[in-house]
């Protein structure tokens, strides 16, 4: 599939089918993960696959109560390890977050490209996650998303988005 493609028609998918991942495509997706830039390469990520359905359950209340969330074969927490970098001169222990955003950003357009679909959880509890998943300390969780082939077809442009000319500026904001 033609990366634009992918970055077009990614879409969160909030409905799955049953079906398994094949062992290979999963495989894909996560190296998509593992290849991820990080600032100084520290990588400061972890990523858990979680598959049992009685733990995708418990999931639900920690993401808000967001019952999609288990219907998928699998979820996938990423978590990110404090660091003390300063990037912009003001982030600190916020650097994180934008590293395993890129890593994750990567792991949704890998599984688009694969036919799969995901969503963004940005609406969960940190510390309920932190406590199911065994989770240690200096590890935060950044985002969530349910993995699964949608249970219909979903993957379309988008509409309305800004035009460039909005969001995009030359020598000056």
């Amino acid at each position: 599939m033609d990366f634009y493609e992918v970055i077009r028609t990614r879409r969160s998918v909030r409905s799955f089918k049953k079906n398994p991942i094949p062992e290979e495509v999963l495989n894909r997706v996560l190296e998509a993960v593992r290849v991820a830039p990080s600032g100084s390469n520290r990588q400061p990520w972890k990523f858990i696959l979680v598959m049992d359905d009685a733990v995708k359950q418990k999931m639900i209340s920690a993401c808000d109560n967001q019952k999609f969330v288990a219907e998928a074969p699998l979820i996938i927490v990423a978590c990110g390890r404090k660091l003390l970098f300063n990037r912009g001169g003001y982030m600190g222990e916020m650097s994180v977050l934008v590293d395993v955003s890129i890593a994750f950003t990567h792991l949704i357009l890998a599984a688009r490209a694969e036919g799969l679909g995901t969503c963004w959880i940005g609406a969960f509890n940190n510390d309920k996650i932190k406590k199911l998943l065994e989770v240690p300390n200096g590890y935060e969780v950044v985002a969530a998303t349910p993995l699964g082939y949608p249970s219909k077809d979903v993957f379309t442009e988008p509409r309305n988005r800004k035009n460039l000319n909005e969001i995009v500026s030359q020598d000056k904001f």
